[in-house]
């Protein structure tokens, strides 16, 4: 059984690791039972590629400000855990976070119906909701990080999106086991590409050297600054044109800091599926990986990142962290100083007048992408957490 809030199918667009990670069990011969949400008035549930999708009307938008999406955390939790014990024949849970209150349901389903647990973590929470000033209350906070780790504590074991986050873990519950299965590049869907002509036209961007963001459109993504570097480009007078696809609670600040600034190298793109996202990869030039200057972010395992790597871009990002540590050491990207919008001029000059040096840093992305990430090679280490025999769900 795997409880993630925010499963998402291929056709549908967003992230898809929860739906690779079912479809890893599937090849395995497994049956994922996924207990899922949706903004619907009815719950219902559906067969799909093996995997059996139970949606429960739970209502959630990337716009909700932070009490509304703990409301909707909330109403999950207790959804999810009533309809666990109509589950038959379920040997293990896998429950996705964020938010951390799906280890609730977990523990709670664990308590009540004596099905064990394993835990993924993808960001760490309490503390980026902390960092972030969104939890300020001394005791609130002791409560959270309380929170955190009993639901650790409590897990078979816990799965790691990246490797400063398997230390944290570890660091918190000393001998627990950890695996680290950060999120996957779909080399077979997102591959390098010519750029098509049409694309171009339908896009506006022909002869440009195009950066794109592709993703959640949050406070905690900080794209003011990929605006600042849009911005300082036009000011320079260089042929780069940005593109930010998404959609979130900083949409509209974004477009009025365009309107008002009269930017007009930066188009917004509305949220798209999977097809409209390799669409905008066929005519970028690079992946802009964003986020605001905060430690706890740089943590974390962007699905934009790997996205990029598959099909063969320029990474450019504006944090540190494990991330920059390996595009530096892999030749697949730049990082910018996220005090400086100027600095992204500098850094994107030689990229723009030595074609071939964009190009060996393409195929060192596609490189990595194939030996590193590749949704093959960690649907595989995947499965065999689940080798226990008798874990058939």
């Amino acid at each position: 059984m795997i409880l993630h809030q925010h499963f998402n199918l291929p056709h549908e667009g967003g992230p898809l690791r929860s739906y690779f990670l079912a479809k890893a069990l599937v090849t395995g011969g497994l049956t994922p039972v996924v207990i899922t949400s949706r903004s619907e008035e009815r719950y219902r549930s559906e067969i799909y590629e093996g995997i059996e999708i139970h949606y429960l009307p739970v209502a959630y938008n990337n716009r909700f400000g932070f009490r509304e999406r703990s409301v909707s955390f909330i109403r999950y939790v207790w959804k999810a855990i009533r309809l666990a014990g109509k589950l038959r024949d379920v040997k293990v849970c896998y429950a996705i976070s964020v938010p951390l209150t799906v280890g609730l349901a977990a523990q709670s389903i664990r308590l009540l119906y004596k099905i064990p647990y394993i835990f993924e973590v993808g960001d760490l929470w309490p503390e980026a909701p902390i960092q972030m000033g969104f939890v300020r209350n001394y005791f609130f906070k002791r409560m959270l990080f309380a929170l955190e780790k009993s639901i650790y504590n409590s897990a078979l074991s816990i799965v790691a999106l990246s490797p400063p986050i398997r230390s944290a873990i570890e660091n918190k519950v000393p001998g627990k086991k950890v695996y680290m299965i950060p999120n996957m590049a779909d080399t077979e869907f997102f591959k390098p590409e010519e750029k098509e002509g049409r694309l171009e036209v339908k896009y506006n961007v022909g002869k440009k050297f195009v950066v794109s963001y592709i993703g959640a459109v949050g406070l905690a993504n900080g794209l003011e600054f990929f605006v600042d570097c849009a911005r300082a480009s036009q000011v320079a007078g260089i042929p780069v044109h940005f593109l930010l696809c998404g959609d979130g609670a900083m949409v509209d600040p974004l477009q009025e800091i365009l309107r008002r600034d009269n930017i007009s190298n930066l188009t917004f793109i509305p949220f798209q599926n999977r097809a409209g996202v390799r669409e905008i990869m066929n005519i970028s030039d690079a992946i802009f990986v964003c986020y605001k200057t905060i430690p706890v972010l740089e943590t974390g395992s962007p699905n934009k990142y790997f996205d990029g790597l598959a099909a063969g871009k320029l990474i450019v990002i504006n944090f540190g962290g494990w991330i920059a540590k390996e595009i530096m050491e892999n030749r697949c990207g730049v990082c910018v100083d996220p005090a400086d919008p100027g600095d992204f001029i500098i850094k994107i000059q030689p990229f723009l007048h030595q074609p071939e040096m964009l190009r060996e840093y393409q195929r060192a992305s596609r490189d990595l992408a194939l030996s590193r990430y590749s949704r093959d090679m960690l649907g595989e280490t995947y499965r065999g957490i689940f080798n226990t025999p008798g874990r058939d769900r």
